[in-house]
């Protein structure tokens, strides 16, 4: 009898006209019933319905997703805000009607389509099932779909897109965040992540293509359809064959004496790294075991970003003590960014800032280039790039060696975009970075990628031992050459967007209407720079050269000391975030540092 009563609850749930008051709620209520085929997010709504949560229905049901830094991410879970099927399917959707738009041989050329290891059993939400939806509405339009058969890095998808001749690709990764998160990366037909206006017009059409169509639940299309495809082995193969390019000592890796640990943070990266190493001429880096194999609950750190340093580094540092490795190297989840650890002769463990690690990828870029072209190679064509928040240590070498460097807003959308501009001119880029421990180097990938740095720090550890010189004393030898940057960088928790956006508003009326703050304490500031209005102080119309941001907050102060500030909110997380550095020329050394 209950369980008939049940029964009917739920069918006079799904047809029944929603009054709560709020005419928009009661219709995403009633889309959200009738279109969604997952029965634990269903359920989650059909909860909060039952129980009168309007308010927490209204959050899930009346905002959407938007473009980031990193593309759609979320919360896996129920509403339209989430990441859950219905808004994979929505969204690919959309990807679909843009790029029906965009490609008149979309249908010849096809869609790539990678995922993690991410997953959320209370929404039976996994990046797996998500890749497979994605495939499925795209199959069900008779588009070719490249869907790799398992998981792999994220740098997979944008090479693919590029090896394979898509028109586009999608990863279905939240990288690094919390494990409640997942997220939706689109990258366009250059292998680069979307910019504007493709990120707008995307989410119009999303919009516009928001109820699912006939055969966009049947995923069953990924094991029938003859147009779905399986880019793994060759993707990975060709993928290995142009690590090489960036591979200079192969034979001296073959007989190093080194020893390097290398933890995947419960994600995609250990085969791949392992391999890596293999084609660098490497021994196979010793894995932690217990976080070699994807988890994903990350259940042996308290969050799964290996940018928070020593605190979440602890099982692989043990285990270099215990095996008699002096480097760790951490790739994230995604395996889409780098950190690195040095044992120091005083015992202790030096983990690099991302900053820190840019300016020895930096040196050895060019140091190799220099090395390996031919004499009369034009420095003049050679190009490095990082985001307008990392260090300018880059730029300093630039400036000494005499090749070009170029700061992007952040986000490696950004450079990536940019790199394939200049290589489209005729350019050369080594090497490209943002502080967030994400590099590049070379180009076969136009995104960051952790697998790739990850074995030519071992190659750059490697070569140095031959001469007795460690990671950190080689990083000294850099700052002496070149200039010390001293930088600082961290964020502040904040859940609330009218509290950020308040932040904001105060420091562009700060004493009075329109007006920056001139001093920070006793220090005063020289200029002002307001990505979010496209302001700059320090140029001659007061127009910033960067594009303008409106959809993030982003302000930078230039003190009179020298020091160069920051503060923005994170495209991808809950985070204001601060970045401050101080660059010296050589002979200011010591006036700096005491």
């Amino acid at each position: 009898m209950a369980e008939n009563a049940e029964g009917d609850l739920n069918s006079n749930l799904l047809h029944a006209p929603y009054h709560t008051g709020d005419p928009q709620l009661d219709t995403a209520i009633g889309q959200w019933l009738r279109w969604d085929k997952n029965p634990k997010t269903k359920e989650q709504i059909e909860n909060l319905l039952r129980n009168g949560m309007n308010k927490e229905l209204r959050d899930r049901l009346c905002y959407r997703m938007t473009f980031g830094t990193a593309g759609l991410r979320s919360a896996m879970g129920a509403g339209f805000c989430y990441i859950n099927d219905l808004t994979v399917i929505q969204s690919t959707q959309g990807m679909y009607t843009y790029l029906e738009r965009c490609f008149s041989d979309f249908k010849q050329r096809g869609f790539v389509v990678g995922y993690d290891t991410r997953g959320q059993v209370t929404s039976s939400c996994s990046s797996q099932r998500l890749a497979k939806l994605t495939a499925a509405v795209l199959l069900a339009k008779d588009v070719p779909v490249y869907l790799f058969s398992r998981y792999v890095p994220t740098p997979f998808v944008p090479y693919a897109v590029q090896e394979l001749k898509a028109v586009a690709g999608v990863m279905i990764t939240a990288s690094h965040n919390r494990k409640e998160d997942n997220g939706y990366k689109v990258y366009w037909e250059t292998g680069a992540q979307i910019t504007s206006p493709h990120d707008k017009e995307i989410l119009k059409c999303i919009e516009e293509c928001v109820e699912p169509w006939n055969g966009s639940w049947n995923d069953n299309l990924v094991d029938t359809s003859p147009l779905k495809r399986d880019p793994l082995q060759e993707i990975c193969r060709r993928y290995m064959e142009d690590l090489k390019k960036i591979c200079f000592y192969r034979e001296l890796n073959s007989k190093t004496t080194l020893k390097f640990v290398h933890t995947s943070f419960h994600g995609v990266g250990h085969d791949y790294v392992q391999t890596a190493f293999q084609v660098f001429g490497f021994k196979p880096p010793i894995p932690v075991p217990e976080q070699k194999d994807p988890d994903p609950d990350f259940s042996t750190v308290k969050c799964p970003n290996p940018e928070e340093g020593e605190s979440v580094l602890e099982l692989s540092l043990r285990l270099a003590e215990k095996e008699n490795a002096r480097i760790v190297l951490a790739t994230d989840p995604d395996a889409d960014r780098l950190a690195a650890a040095e044992l120091q002769e005083n015992g202790h463990w030096k983990v690099f800032t991302g900053n820190e690690l840019a300016a020895l990828f930096g040196w050895w870029m060019f140091d190799c280039w220099k090395k390996t072209t031919a004499r009369n190679a034009d420095v003049k064509n050679v190009y490095m790039l990082a985001t307008t928040v990392s260090s300018k240590i880059l730029k300093a070498i630039a400036l000494k060696e005499g090749f070009h460097f170029e700061e992007t807003l952040p986000g490696f959308k950004w450079i990536g975009s940019r790199i394939k501009d200049l290589l489209d001119n005729g350019k050369e880029v080594l090497f490209a970075f943002e502080e967030s421990i994400g590099f590049l180097c070379g180009t076969s990938v136009l995104d960051k990628d952790g697998v790739s740095a990850a074995v030519v720090v071992a190659e750059m550890a490697s070569y140095l031992e031959t001469m007795n010189i460690t990671l950190k004393q080689q990083l000294i030898n850099v700052y002496e050459k070149y200039g010390y940057h001293i930088s600082k960088t961290s964020y502040f928790l904040c859940y609330d967007p009218p509290t950020i956006k308040s932040i904001f508003e105060r420091l562009r009326n700060f004493d009075s209407p329109k007006e920056y703050p001139k001093f920070c304490g006793t220090f005063a500031i020289l200029h002002v720079r307001d990505i979010t209005t496209g302001y700059d102080s320090s140029q001659p119309n007061k127009k910033s050269v960067l594009p303008v941001s409106k959809s993030s907050q982003m302000i930078t102060f230039t003190f009179q000391n020298g020091c160069v500030a920051t503060l923005r909110t994170s495209g991808t997380e809950p985070k204001i975030k601060y970045y401050a550095e101080m660059c010296a020329s050589p002979d200011q050394r010591w006036e700096l540092l005491s």
